[in-house]
């Protein structure tokens, strides 16, 4: 099966970013494992107990636990769709220029901030993982130690102080 097309709207049309960490895909896998065979056998055990009680249009219950059943599924499909299109993040060895993977420590002369770069679903700005697609991410990728950089929109200019 593939994941239904949604009508067009803000988000809808967004490509995901197929990034992802071998920890971030192994957890996926972990996750679609417990909803296969978890989560969607026990609600189809629900919805066939519900339905056996009859008269489907009155049966809340019954209406409840299938929508359920569709979200399980739905989230199964999405996972593995996820999944079928990951691109593993192999950390570089190359040290010279910014890349996807490498942790980047930059200065505006005032404060330092370290910044590991990542896909856009593993990013969580209060820990300091942003997305390669982000504005600072983007301005990072491909300098090098000693360049500065500035962000569109933005008059702050950042000096590249460490990859790692």
């Amino acid at each position: 099966m593939q994941v239904p097309y949604r009508k067009p709207g803000k988000y809808s049309q967004m490509k995901s970013d197929p990034m992802l960490t071998a920890e971030k895909a192994k957890e996926l896998e972990q996750k679609l494992d417990r909803l296969k065979n978890y989560s969607r056998p026990r609600a189809a055990e629900e919805v066939k107990r519900l339905a056996e009680l009859g008269d489907f249009s009155e049966n809340v219950e019954y209406q409840l636990a299938k929508g359920k059943l569709r979200g399980i599924n739905q989230g199964i499909l999405t996972i593995e769709n996820q999944l079928k299109h990951a691109v593993i993040i192999d950390p570089q060895k190359q040290m010279d220029t910014v890349g996807i993977g490498h942790t980047v420590t930059i200065g505006n002369g005032k404060t330092e901030k370290s910044y590991l770069i990542l896909g856009s679903s593993e990013t969580d700005p209060q820990k300091g993982i942003i997305s390669h697609m982000s504005p600072l991410g983007a301005a990072l990728l491909g300098h090098k130690i000693g360049d500065s950089i500035q962000i569109p929109n933005n008059e702050t200019v950042y000096k590249i102080i460490k990859i790692k």
